[in-house]
């Protein structure tokens, strides 16, 4: 028998429109001390709001006990610094989901790329490099540097490492290779979730010199032979077959897999079969509820 496709619309996180609401209508779920308010976040969140004013809206959902009222889910420090700067209302995001713990641990920080493009365009509007240093409270040279985080690297790498938090010093081993070890490079270090500059050094100094952007310049590495390097590009080849090899069977192994204990799960749901494997083999009864309990935890 066939099982109908489920058509139930697909629930949003937020209402759809910002909306301005009174900061006066927002209760926090936490009070900021005094010590928290001496802290150089708190003060770079302050000195940001009084510059340029609200760059990331707060996250709030209706409060069901009183009309009009709305609990704070996100934003604590920068409602607090708008209450001291006596603003009356506040862009915000209301939340389908009431539960600031579910909220918070889904949400992710921002990236490094993330934070260029909020650079570059707080820029294209007008905001000076010495007036984003100040609200950053950073040095002018850091958002220069941070201006130029992508120059020699490849879209597909950028689309690769857009949402990660990536060091500065990682880029700047990545522009030494070519496009297509660019690409390589990125798709390890996912796979791996390793994003350190040291990392990324290794894989430069594993990397042949023709997939390097200056190819005809000997390759250094301080530390190690020319003898130890060519060893090091021999692992890396042969790492990178391997690699390849496994991506291709990679799906099918997975569908196998998700077929086996789906059929695992669905027998153990039967009386029967569980008072046959109680009786006669516990042990075996025991490790297919653990992999039934952990499907179950993934799904």
């Amino acid at each position: 028998m066939n099982r109908k496709p489920d058509r139930r619309p697909i629930a949003m996180a937020f209402e759809r429109d910002r909306v301005m609401i009174s900061v006066n209508s927002i209760q926090p779920l936490r009070l900021i001390s005094d010590a928290i308010k001496k802290t150089p976040k708190y003060s770079q969140i302050q000195s940001s709001v009084r510059e340029i004013g609200l760059v990331e809206p707060l996250i709030v959902a209706r409060d069901r006990s009183e009309k009009g009222k709305y609990l704070l889910l996100d934003g604590h420090l920068r409602l607090a610094v708008l209450q001291e700067l006596d603003v009356i209302e506040t862009p915000c995001l209301i939340a389908t989901d009431d539960e600031a713990y579910t909220y918070n641990k889904r949400v992710s920080r921002i990236a490094i790329v993330q934070e260029r493009n909020m650079i570059l365009g707080a820029i294209r509007r007008g905001v000076s490099e010495e007036r984003i240093a100040k609200v950053l409270n950073v040095n002018v040279s850091h958002v220069r540097l941070k201006k130029r985080l992508l120059e020699g690297i490849c879209p597909e790498t950028v689309e690769l490492l857009k949402d990660k938090h990536v060091p500065i010093a990682t880029f700047t081993e990545l522009r030494k290779l070519q496009p297509m070890r660019q690409i390589e490079a990125a798709q390890l270090m996912v796979t791996m979730n390793k994003y350190s500059s040291t990392y990324a050094k290794s894989i430069v100094g594993a990397t042949p010199q023709s997939q390097l952007v200056e190819a005809a310049k000997p390759k250094q590495i301080d530390g190690l032979t020319d003898e130890q390097i060519a060893l090091m590009e021999q692992e890396s080849a042969n790492l990178d077959r391997e690699f390849r090899l496994m991506e291709q069977s990679y799906g099918s192994d997975h569908l196998d897999l998700v077929v086996a204990t789906g059929y695992l799960h669905r027998l153990i749901e039967s009386a029967r079969v569980v008072r046959y494997l109680a009786q006669h083999f516990p042990e075996l009864l025991a490790e297919f509820q653990k992999i039934a309990e952990q499907q179950r935890s993934a799904a």
